[in-house]
């Protein structure tokens, strides 16, 4: 029987949350920011996905620098 922590654990179905990449879109309205290649954690089972707060914070940097050079549509790669 293979063991596994409760945060590896897909808390919507049980699945295994697996080490992968995402793709995020944010639509500011005038403007969009689409991320690819984004860290992640991916259920095995259902497909949700998870980003860590330290991800989530660079990507938070990366938007609001698009929104502050008022950037129609900015696509980059992480």
């Amino acid at each position: 029987m293979i063991q596994t922590s409760e945060n590896t654990r897909c808390p919507l179905c049980g699945g295994q949350k697996k080490p992968g990449k995402t793709t995020f879109s944010a639509d500011l309205g005038s403007s969009v920011v689409v991320l690819r290649g984004v860290q992640a954690s991916i259920c095995d089972q259902c497909g949700e996905e998870w980003i860590s707060d330290k991800t989530a914070e660079r990507i938070e940097e990366i938007v609001n620098g698009a929104r502050d050079r008022n950037t129609q549509v900015e696509v980059m790669s992480m």
